[in-house]
């Protein structure tokens, strides 16, 4: 793993959507419709995370294969806690699913022999300035959905007839 490759590329990227757009979700008090949209790129996003991770080091896997394999099936029940109803089942899952992308990144970002301290190392300014892009394009669509929610007319529940 010495080169940034399409697939390393593609693979931070989509971390660090899923980092930064993370606590917003989790943070934000309403759950509406925006959560909704939010929370589906979420999803997507650290879909590409762990899909993509078994493509990084096709020769051996690690315990963060394992943290991929573990995340998709905690994204399965998440979704299908939420569909039953079951917002305590879908928080757990998701907030737990964050905190090991959370660790994951830890461990990728603290190892010296890893690409991010190599990257930091030989290359900050386009670490630097990929971390801003990709936090710029967080804030600019979550507060686009965010905005675009609240102005979505509102379903009035059906009166009863007199």
């Amino acid at each position: 793993m010495d080169a940034l490759t399409p697939v390393i590329t593609l693979h931070a990227l989509a971390t660090c959507y899923v980092l930064l757009l993370g606590p917003l979700q989790i943070l934000r008090r309403r759950r509406d419709l925006a959560h909704r949209v939010l929370g589906t790129s979420w999803v997507t996003a650290i879909l590409v995370v762990c899909i993509s991770s078994f493509w990084i080091a096709p020769d051996g896997s690690s315990w963060l294969h394992g943290l991929s394999v573990w995340t998709l099936m905690c994204m399965v029940a998440a979704i299908v806690g939420i569909r039953a109803g079951n917002v305590g089942v879908h928080r757990g899952f998701m907030v737990g699913s964050y905190l090991g992308t959370l660790a994951a990144f830890a461990f990728a970002a603290l190892v010296p022999s890893r690409l991010i301290p190599q990257l930091l190392r030989s290359e900050p300014l386009i670490v630097v300035a990929t971390a801003l892009g990709v936090g710029a394009i967080v804030l600019g669509v979550h507060l686009s959905v965010v905005r675009a929610a609240g102005r979505r007319p509102q379903h009035e529940p059906a009166r009863a007839a007199n």
